[in-house]
C-alpha cells in the first residue's frame, strides 16, 4: 500500500510543482483576451466559471479509459503505478495543457488546425482525418460500453437489453451535440464530474480502510498472457497517463476559458485528477480479488472490465454505494461520448468553414456523423477498442511534437515536450509493429525499429529547429 499512497502524493505534488513550471515555460498572459471573450457566440464560445470548466473538462476526458484501461493495465502489476504517475505528470498533463492553451492562442481552433499551424499543411490534413476517425471510435465505444453496463444492472424486459439503452444514449448524444454548450453541458456535467471524483475517493478510501493487499512496486508480477510491459502497458493505460483524445476535447473548453491564468487548474489539473482515478482503479483491481492478479484475470475472462468494476464497487461499498459507483462509471463515458461527437462537428466546421451559430448548419454536420457512428455499433466492441488504443496514443504523439514546435517558435527550450514526444513515438511505432492488429512482428524486430523511429523523429525535429533558428537569426 505504501507504493499506492506515494503515487497519489506524487500526482498531487506534480500539479503544484511541475504544473507551475510548465505554466511558466509556456508563458501565460493574464491580460490577453481569450476567444471566450472576443468571439462569444452563445453556442460554442461561452465564458464560464473556472470550476465549471474544470469539472466539464475532467468529465469530458475521463471516459471509460481511466477506469477500464486501468483495470486491464492492472494485469501488469505495480508497473502500472509508475506509468500512471510519470506518464500523467510529464506527458499527459503537459499534452493536455498545451492542447488547451494553444487553442486559446489560436481563436479556439480545433486541434488539427493548431497542429497544422506548427507542423505544416500535411500534418493539418492528417490530423483532420485522424481526429475525426478517433472521435467517432470514441463515441461508439462510449455508446456500447455504458449500454452494456446499464443492461446488466438487474432490470427486466427492455431494461435488460443493451439495444434499448443504446438507442437512448444515441438520442441523448445527438441532442447534446447540437445544443449550445451552456444549455446542457455546463448545467449537468459539473455535477457528474464531482460525482466521479467522489466515487473514486470512495473506492480508494474503502481500500485503505479495509487494508487491501495492494502490491508494492518491485513485486515480481508477470502478465497472465505473457504480454510485455513495453509497449503494451503504455497503450492499455492511455486515459490516466496520456491520451490524444484529450487534445480533441481541450479546445471545447478553451472556447469557454475567460483568462489564460486558468489554464493550469483546468487543463493540467483535470489530467492529474484523471490520473488519480486511474491509480485508484488500478490498485483496486490488483488487490480486491482472491489470488491477486490471477483472480482479476479470471473475472476479466468471465465478464470483462465491466464485471470487474461491478464486483469491486459492490464489494467495497455495499449494494447502495456500489450502485452509485456503477452509475458514476456509466455517466462518465456517456458524458465523454457526446462531446466526442460534438468535437467531430467542430473539427468539420473549422475545416470546411461552416458557421455553427445556426442550428441548421449544426444539423448538416451532425446527421451524417451519427449515421457513421451508428453503423459502427455493429462491429465487435473489442476490435474497436484495440484500434482506439493505438490511434489515441498516435494522436497524442503528434500533439506533443506540435507543442515542441511551438516552444521553438517562441525561442524557448522544448526538451520538456520533445522528450515525451520521442518516447511516445517509440511506443506507438513498436506497438503497431508488434500488436496482433498491426503487423505481428517479433520483438527482435519491433523494439529496434521502434527505437530507431523515435530517434529519427527527434533528429528531424532538431534539424528543423536548427533551420528555424537560422531563419530567425537572418531576420534579426
Amino acid at each position: 500500500m505504501i507504493s499506492f499512497l506515494l503515487s497519489l502524493l506524487a500526482l498531487v505534488a506534480g500539479y503544484f510543482i511541475y504544473g507551475k513550471m510548465v505554466e511558466r515555460w509556456f508563458g501565460i498572459d493574464p491580460q490577453r483576451k481569450t476567444p471566450a471573450v472576443e468571439l462569444e457566440d452563445g453556442v460554442d464560445f461561452v465564458p464560464l466559471p473556472w470550476y465549471k470548466i474544470f469539472l466539464i473538462q475532467f468529465l469530458n476526458i475521463a471516459g471509460l479509459g481511466p477506469i477500464f484501461g486501468a483495470v486491464m493495465g492492472a494485469l501488469y502489476g505495480p508497473a502500472a503505478f509508475l506509468w500512471i504517475v510519470f506518464g500523467c505528470i510529464f506527458a499527459g498533463a503537459v499534452h493536455d495543457y498545451f492542447s488547451g492553451m494553444l487553442s486559446i492562442r489560436h481563436e479556439g481552433k480545433s486541434i488539427p488546425e493548431v497542429v497544422g499551424h506548427y507542423l505544416g499543411e500535411p500534418a493539418r490534413k492528417f490530423m483532420r482525418g485522424f481526429s475525426i476517425i478517433l472521435l467517432i471510435l470514441v463515441g461508439v465505444v462510449f455508446m456500447m460500453g455504458p449500454a452494456g453496463l446499464l443492461a446488466n444492472l438487474g432490470g427486466e424486459g427492455l431494461l435488460a437489453k443493451s439495444g434499448f439503452w443504446l438507442s437512448i444514449i444515441i438520442g441523448y448524444y445527438f441532442i447534446a451535440t447540437i445544443l449550445p454548450v451552456d444549455k446542457l453541458i455546463s448545467k449537468i456535467y459539473p455535477l457528474f464530474g464531482a460525482a466521479l471524483l467522489i466515487m473514486a475517493f470512495g473506492v480508494g478510501g474503502m481500500m485503505i480502510i479495509n487494508g487491501l493487499p495492494i502490491p508494492e512496486i518491485g513485486a515480481d508480477i508477470v502478465h497472465p498472457r505473457g504480454l510485455p510491459i513495453f509497449p503494451m502497458l503504455f497503450t492499455t493505460i492511455a486515459c490516466g497517463a496520456i491520451s490524444g483524445f484529450h487534445a480533441t476535447q481541450s479546445p471545447m473548453m478553451a472556447r469557454c476559458t475567460p483568462n489564460e491564468a486558468l489554464g493550469r487548474p483546468i487543463f493540467f489539473g483535470a489530467m492529474i485528477s484523471e490520473g488519480v482515478v486511474a491509480l485508484v482503479w488500478a490498485a483496486a483491481a490488483m488487490s480486491f480479488f482472491p489470488n491477486g492478479i490471477e483472480g482479476l484475470n479470471d473475472v476479466l475472462n468471465q465478464g470483462g472490465a465491466g464485471l470487474v468494476v461491478k464486483e469491486i464497487s459492490v464489494g467495497l461499498m455495499g449494494t447502495i454505494g456500489g450502485l452509485l459507483a456503477i452509475l458514476g462509471v456509466i455517466a462518465c463515458p456517456i458524458t465523454s461520448g457526446d462531446t466526442a461527437f460534438r468535437g467531430v462537428r467542430l473539427i468539420l466546421a473549422d475545416a470546411i468553414g461552416i458557421d455553427q451559430s445556426s442550428t441548421i448548419n449544426r444539423l448538416k454536420l451532425a446527421i451524417p456523423v451519427f449515421a457513421v457512428g451508428i453503423a459502427l455499433t455493429f462491429i465487435d466492441f473489442k476490435i474497436i477498442w484495440r484500434y482506439f488504443a493505438f490511434s489515441n496514443q498516435t494522436l497524442a504523439t503528434v500533439v506533443l511534437w506540435a507543442a515542441a514546435a511551438y516552444m521553438v517558435s517562441q525561442a524557448k527550450s522544448h526538451w520538456f515536450v520533445s522528450i515525451p514526444a520521442t518516447f511516445m513515438t517509440a511506443v506507438c511505432t513498436t506497438y503497431i509493429l508488434m500488436a496482433p492488429e498491426g503487423l505481428s512482428l517479433p520483438s527482435v524486430i519491433s523494439y529496434p525499429a521502434g527505437i530507431a523511429a523515435a530517434v529519427a523523429a527527434l533528429i528531424m525535429f532538431l534539424m528543423k529547429e536548427k533551420n528555424q533558428k537560422s531563419l530567425q537569426s537572418s531576420a534579426a
